[in-house]
């Protein structure tokens, strides 16, 4: 039972990797990807707002699918479909191929994301314990490796196709040989929280949603705009500029990888109390940094802040649904995509029409907000570690071997 239950672990977490991996290796090529394709600097927004659209288009379609097909079985074939896309959208030549490869990202990766976080969440509640943070830090970690792998492509000129391959080889056939393990959590507590059962109320979920997006609001922000901002606000070197999108990813899977302990020292509620403060003071030390060192202080301590809050708020819809968590989950997971589009277009409009030191004092209001709902990230009806751990759940459910 217990190496069950430690084989679902580490193959899911091996998909969070991946997952890691491969986004990062399509974000940070976007450069690339539009060279090769000669998409216009006016083209390419509509191409770049496609795919969180159409992954929001995949995560609803999950939360019907979920009734009949397991996820895990959702998960077996979405993240191979996921890499596929990634090798297709480096191999094309033809805008029109590029668009039948983002396409079939989009959709793959809202079914990859949602049936994810829904087997780490069924998981977390057959350990009885807080480790959702733990798959959240391999995606950091595959982030990490594939941001790392985008360089050294683009240090050495390899074409786009050069890159990915070799990465999909390794990663494709080692995920369906994983996903063998993955394990589908049994039947949810009968008690329910606040009078839900078997469906999801969105007047209870909203709280979560809105904190989802805020957190992806922040993410968007670090990503899309930390080298402009070092370089033109800050006066940084073209070099020193790309560091802290790395600073951020190191901290962020250092914040995940000891945030479990956290949770079961602590307690969610003031783990995401924590995160939010300290992001918010991030986004405080950058919106008034007087150089570049100061400004990767404030980067630093924003992947500290930020990379709690995500992983908790899955968390915390399956706990406020037990009955009905696979369906809070997808539909959470639409608010990581509206945060991702409203992110950085709105820093970007903000910082061109005032300025980008104000720009970046907007989302630190947003993180700040999340403190007002972070009751609803308390344990109900379980509690997670800190001498309120339930016993070690003895029935695992399904696992999905012989699919």
């Amino acid at each position: 039972m217990t190496d069950v239950l430690r084989r679902g672990r580490a193959s899911l977490a091996f998909s969070f990797f991946a997952q890691g991996a491969t986004f990062a290796l399509l974000v940070t090529r976007i450069p690339a990807i539009q060279d090769r394709y000669g998409v216009s600097d006016a083209l390419l927004p509509a191409f770049l707002a496609a795919v969180p659209i159409l992954a929001g288009v995949g995560s609803v379609t999950t939360e019907h699918l979920v009734r009949r097909i397991r996820p895990s079985r959702l998960l077996r074939w979405s993240q191979p479909v996921v890499l596929l896309a990634l090798l297709g959208a480096g191999a094309g030549d033809q805008v029109a191929e590029l668009g039948v490869a983002l396409a079939a990202f989009g959709l793959a990766v809202g079914a990859l994301d949602a049936s994810m976080n829904m087997l780490g969440v069924s998981l977390q509640r057959t350990y009885g314990r807080s480790i959702m943070l733990s798959f959240h830090a391999a995606y950091s970690l595959g982030g990490i490796m594939g941001a790392s792998l985008a360089w050294v492509g683009a240090h050495w000129h390899l074409a786009l196709w050069v890159s990915y391959l070799p990465v999909v080889a390794v990663l494709l056939p080692t995920a369906l040989v994983g996903s063998r393990w993955y394990v589908d959590g049994g039947p949810a507590p009968a008690a329910a929280a606040q009078g839900t059962g078997g469906s999801v109320v969105f007047r209870l979920l909203l709280p979560l949603c809105l904190v989802m997006t805020f957190a992806y609001i922040g993410d968007s922000t670090v990503s899309n705009w930390s080298a402009k901002y070092l370089k033109d606000v800050l006066g940084s070197s073209e070099q020193l500029a790309t560091v802290p999108y790395n600073v951020y990813m190191v901290t962020t899977l250092v914040g995940r990888a000891i945030g479990d302990f956290g949770v079961r020292r602590f307690g969610a509620v003031a783990v995401v109390r924590l995160g939010a403060l300290v992001a918010a003071g991030g986004f405080a030390v950058v919106a008034v940094a007087p150089d570049a060192w100061v400004g990767m202080l404030g980067f630093t301590l924003l992947g500290l802040g930020l990379c709690v809050l995500v992983p908790q708020t899955f968390a915390a819809a399956g706990r406020l649904f037990p009955g009905a968590s696979d369906a809070a989950i997808a539909r959470l997971n639409i608010f990581n995509y509206v945060g991702f589009l409203v992110g950085s277009p709105l820093v970007g409009a903000l910082g061109g029409a005032w300025s980008y030191r104000g720009a970046m004092l907007v989302p630190m209001v947003l993180v700040l907000v999340t403190l007002g709902y972070a009751r609803s990230f308390a344990p109900q009806p379980d509690r997670y570690g800190g001498g309120h751990e339930r016993p070690r759940t003895a029935d695992v459910g399904r696992g999905s071997n012989g699919l």
